[in-house]
């Protein structure tokens, strides 16, 4: 396989990869998304996640297949982004309690050789439990949740703040497993 690059400075997608195995360089994408408080559409997610793996293509010395990715929490058709303040964390958190939200990754796999790319998404549901603004409160003073979408992270937030997850947790965390294993397994055959 050729050398993977992977177009995020996230640590939880580098986490992810790095578990499963894979060997890959970093390359920091050169797009900046500003897609929170717009209306969800799976369209707009995927399109973000593949102008961020385009972004890094003339960075790029050898053949490399590109891995580039971006997650949102969705709740009422609202895209959620990162909260700038310890008050719109709280907003945030106090808006997901006892409600369902979606948490959709955008994922592009490109082949810079010959520029073959597959764009494509997951989805999961999580159903937080009814939350006390003491105990949101304490989460955000202690996690500082200020580089998460929907002010949240999953691998570290209590398990009594979740009633419900249906779907993959590595999708929630930042990057579907299980979707990037068949698109890169689609994109070297």
């Amino acid at each position: 396989m050729k050398k993977i690059i992977l177009a995020s400075t996230s640590p939880r997608r580098r986490e992810i990869l790095k578990n499963a195995g894979y060997i890959f360089d970093i390359v920091s994408p050169d797009y900046d998304e500003h897609i929170a408080g717009k209306y969800f559409s799976y369209d707009l997610i995927k399109k973000t996640a593949e102008r961020k793996g385009a972004s890094i293509l003339e960075k790029i010395k050898e053949p490399a297949i590109v891995i580039s990715a971006d997650t949102v929490v969705v709740h009422d058709r609202i895209i959620l982004g990162k909260p700038k303040s310890y008050e719109e964390a709280f907003s945030m958190l106090s808006s997901l309690q006892g409600e369902k939200h979606i948490v959709v990754t955008g994922v592009c796999v490109i082949d810079s050789e010959n520029g073959n790319k597959i764009v494509d998404s997951e989805t999961s549901e999580v159903i937080f439990q009814n939350i006390t603004e003491d105990k949101i409160d304490w989460y955000i003073n202690k996690f500082r949740p200020f580089d998460k979408a929907g002010s949240y992270g999953i691998q570290e937030i209590p398990a009594d703040f979740i009633r419900e997850i249906k779907g993959e947790y590595d999708n929630i965390v930042g990057l579907p497993l299980k979707l990037l294993k068949n698109m890169l397994k689609e994109i070297t055959t």
